[in-house]
C-alpha cells in the first residue's frame, strides 16, 4: 500500500494508469532526460513507470506521483530509488517540463525525508546528481545536503549529496 503524503501545495501519492502520459511526455522529452541518459522509446517510458511501482512492492518505499493540490496535475515525482547497484535508497526528485522554479521539489523531498525518517526509520538519506545539473544541486543544497567525494553510477560519473535528518 503506497502511502498518501500531503505538504502545504502537494499531494504525494501511488501512481495511476492515468499518470502515465504525462510520465512518458517527460521520458521522451530531450531536456528533461539529459542527465539520464537521453529520451526514452515509450516502451522504456512504460518499463520505467511499472519498475516505480514494484519498488513499493519490493522495498516497501519508491517514487510517488507529486500533485498539486490546487489544480491536481501531476507535476513530478519524489521518492526513494533503490535499485540493485546501491548500497542504499536514494532520495530522488524530478520535475515535469514548465513546473521548476516554484519550489515544488523542494518542498516534496523535505515531506519524503520527514516520512522516511519519522515512519520508516531510515537514517539521513543520500542523492546522487550528474554534475552538470545544476537545478538538482540545488535542490539537494536548499534541502542542506552535503556534498561527498563522487562516484560512478552506471558507467556516468555523479555527485553524492549525504541529507540530514529532519528534525
Amino acid at each position: 500500500m503506497i502511502p498518501m503524503l500531503e505538504s502545504e501545495r502537494l499531494v504525494l501519492r501511488g501512481w495511476r494508469k492515468e499518470d502515465y502520459l504525462a510520465h512518458a511526455a517527460f521520458y521522451a522529452d530531450e531536456e528533461r532526460m539529459r542527465y539520464m541518459g537521453g529520451p526514452k522509446s515509450e516502451w522504456e517510458a512504460w518499463t520505467a513507470f511499472a519498475a516505480m511501482l514494484g519498488q513499493w512492492v519490493l522495498s516497501g518505499y519508491g517514487l510517488f506521483a507529486v500533485q498539486l493540490k490546487e489544480t491536481r496535475s501531476v507535476v513530478g515525482r519524489v521518492g526513494l530509488w533503490h535499485p540493485s547497484y546501491i548500497d542504499e535508497p536514494e532520495l530522488a526528485w524530478s520535475l515535469y517540463a514548465g513546473f521548476e522554479g516554484r519550489g515544488y521539489a523542494v518542498e516534496a523531498a523535505r515531506r519524503v525525508q520527514v516520512w522516511t525518517a519519522r515512519d520508516l526509520g531510515l537514517p539521513a538519506l543520500m542523492s546522487f546528481i550528474h554534475p552538470e545539473n545544476l537545478p538538482s544541486q540545488a535542490v539537494a543544497r536548499r534541502l542542506g545536503a552535503t556534498l561527498l567525494p563522487a562516484t560512478t553510477l552506471s558507467g556516468e560519473l555523479h555527485l553524492r549529496f549525504r541529507h540530514q535528518l529532519p528534525t
